[in-house]
């Protein structure tokens, strides 16, 4: 299987991030992918690559073009802006949230014009810090992703896998946030529409529901969300991910969430993937897109199910029954120990070996 990687995430290397009241070492970290591509380079079944650059275009068809823009400069214009701080600043992190009930009934909030104001128009938690090399490594994910769908596209491989660090599935149209800045799942799914493709399924494993992908494919009857996870009554995002979320209008019935409980076995984890599996079956995309989390792992710092290893080539086998072009975008997975093998296992079921 042809697995694509680039260097250039290791320009974002945020130290730490705020979450319940304290503040915690990074878990979303470089050693991640790089632990994942040192088990793919120990298996022959791999052919590691480089990402093509796709520029811009890929992305504003996804993304609010202000939103492309402000990333670009966001660094720059937050040093600029506190240059007489005395204390070295290496992450910034908004402090000021948009939030709906500011301005309730009044007209939609407009960007400010200083650079401590946009950070929190944008970004939506405390997770997601921006540093000197953010941009450079969601352009170059977003770029892993590209390649590795049109490696399928092409058919030049059956299935194909993106390294893509950050990850993606957290990101809306205009916004970023959950570590992640472009939605590297939902930018491929719309590349390959415009590549050809008439209808193709977004499967989402990863422990957190991707609130991003939900959100952009939300009215779209072209594309299929499929997604297990934790339930968001007590998970990450929190505001949405529930069963009851369907779609609306041509997107009706597209969005599929199957939440998930506490420490969930692989065998309960194998009989809600299969009704995940059986609507793909009755969607008949013409490519699926994995977002690959494997923080569902029992031992994962930032999730609750009770998963081992095993599961993750039962899941790789179930995706290969399906019988369709397959791209595997990397999202989470943050036991750094675990996830090389947790990866390869699944990905070597996928094609399998």
């Amino acid at each position: 299987m042809d697995a694509i990687y680039s260097p250039d995430h290791l320009a974002h290397n945020p130290t730490e991030q705020v979450e319940f009241g304290h503040r915690w070492p990074m878990n979303e970290c470089p050693q991640r992918a790089e632990n994942i591509k040192a088990a793919l380079l120990a298996d022959q079944a791999f052919t590691m690559h480089s990402p093509i650059e796709y520029g811009l275009d890929p992305i504003v068809a996804v993304h609010d073009a202000a939103l492309v823009r402000y990333l670009a400069d966001a660094w720059a214009e937050y040093i600029g802006a506190l240059a007489t701080t005395p204390a070295p600043i290496t992450d910034a992190v908004a402090d000021t949230y948009r939030h709906p009930a500011m301005n309730e009934g009044m007209p939609p909030f407009r960007e400010p014009q200083g650079a401590i104001g946009r950070l929190g128009y944008w970004c939506f938690d405390t997770t997601t810090p921006l540093m000197q090399g953010t941009y450079q490594a969601a352009r170059s994910a977003v770029d892993v992703a590209l390649t590795a769908t049109d490696r399928v596209m092409d058919s030049t491989a059956m299935a194909a896998y993106g390294l893509c660090r950050p990850p993606g599935h957290h990101a809306p149209v205009a916004g970023f946030g959950g570590y992640c800045y472009f939605n590297n799942a939902a930018i491929s799914a719309q590349h390959a529409l415009n590549s050809g493709a008439a209808r193709v399924t977004i499967l989402d494993v990863d422990y957190h529901h991707g609130n991003g992908t939900q959100q952009i494919f939300w009215a779209r009857g072209d594309v299929q969300y499929v997604s297990l996870h934790g339930d968001p009554s007590r998970a990450y995002p929190y505001f949405c991910g529930y069963e009851d979320e369907i779609g609306e209008g041509h997107g009706r019935n597209s969005n599929l969430n199957l939440t998930l409980p506490p420490r969930c076995n692989n065998d309960e984890y194998a009989s809600r993937l299969r009704v995940g599996i059986d609507a793909i079956a009755a969607f008949a995309p013409e490519i699926v897109i994995v977002s690959l989390g494997v923080d569902t792992y029992t031992n994962d710092p930032l999730g609750d199910l009770d998963l081992s290893t095993e599961s993750y080539r039962q899941q790789g086998l179930m995706v290969r029954e399906l019988g369709l072009p397959t791209v595997v975008l990397q999202e989470g997975g943050y036991d750094v120990e675990a996830i090389g093998i947790n990866v390869v296992t699944w990905l070597m079921a996928l094609a399998g070996v």
